[in-house]
């Protein structure tokens, strides 16, 4: 929380957070923090990635130009 804190105090305190269902913004201490704060938490739906076509755009092309990157041990292989 103090990394929000930090960005609350830099930026102003957002109307909302929007987040997936995960265990780390599940917690009950962080939504009593941001209840506490006058932040609504608006969660993803599971199940409904397009809800957050920003986060699912960059896993996408992480994925297309990162992770998804074949290894050839030479020249040969490649034109193989």
């Amino acid at each position: 929380m103090g990394v929000l804190q930090y960005l609350f105090a830099v930026r102003g305190t957002p109307e909302h957070i929007r987040s997936d269902n995960g265990p780390e913004f599940v917690s009950k201490v962080i939504c009593r923090w941001l209840k506490e704060a006058d932040v609504k938490t608006l969660f993803i739906a599971k199940g409904s990635p397009w809800e957050n076509g920003y986060v699912e755009s960059f896993n996408g092309t992480l994925r297309d130009e990162q992770l998804n990157r074949e290894i050839s041990l030479s020249f040969e292989e490649d034109a193989g």
